[in-house]
């Protein structure tokens, strides 16, 4: 059995981005009964974190160390600021140290993602509505379109 510390030592392998609400309890559980049965080290938000730690140091840290990085697009993932900023650092990586990254669009479709249309419209212009500047709505479209237009799976639950 690993210990907490010997656990922290290790790198993620794949860094694991989702709105938890939407599929903490479903499809993210099997995915990754499925990755650390093939062995993969996988890092999802709810690991501990260190009290006193910074919350984006957090997050962040694990993603700068991974080796791919699985993106998990729901109904409610654009409505996570979160979520949005993960995901301009997972497509600035992809572009920068060529992250492998494999998007997943769960009950969602590629184009809902890609052209923010459905629920991704409505949640960017409610943070926009919340006072979230400009600048930072536009590096969320574009990483969203980016993702979109990345060959990945779209699953529905039936």
């Amino acid at each position: 059995m690993a210990s907490s510390s010997s656990k922290k030592r290790m790198s993620f392998q794949v860094y694991v981005n989702f709105r938890g609400a939407d599929v903490r309890r479903t499809f993210l559980s099997h995915l990754q009964a499925a990755l650390d049965q093939a062995g993969l080290f996988v890092y999802k938000d709810n690991e501990e974190q260190v009290k006193g730690e910074p919350i984006s140091t957090f997050i962040m840290k694990p993603l700068e160390e991974a080796h791919a990085a699985i993106i998990i697009f729901s109904k409610d993932y654009a409505s996570s600021q979160w979520c949005l900023r993960e995901l301009v650092r997972v497509m600035e990586l992809r572009a920068q140290k060529d992250l492998p990254v494999l998007p997943v669009f769960y009950d969602v479709t590629t184009a809902e993602v890609k052209r923010q249309t459905a629920s991704y419209e409505r949640a960017i212009r409610s943070h926009e509505m919340r006072g979230v500047d400009l600048e930072t709505t536009a590096r969320w479209r574009k990483a969203l379109f980016e993702a979109g237009n990345v060959a990945g799976w779209e699953l529905c639950e039936q």
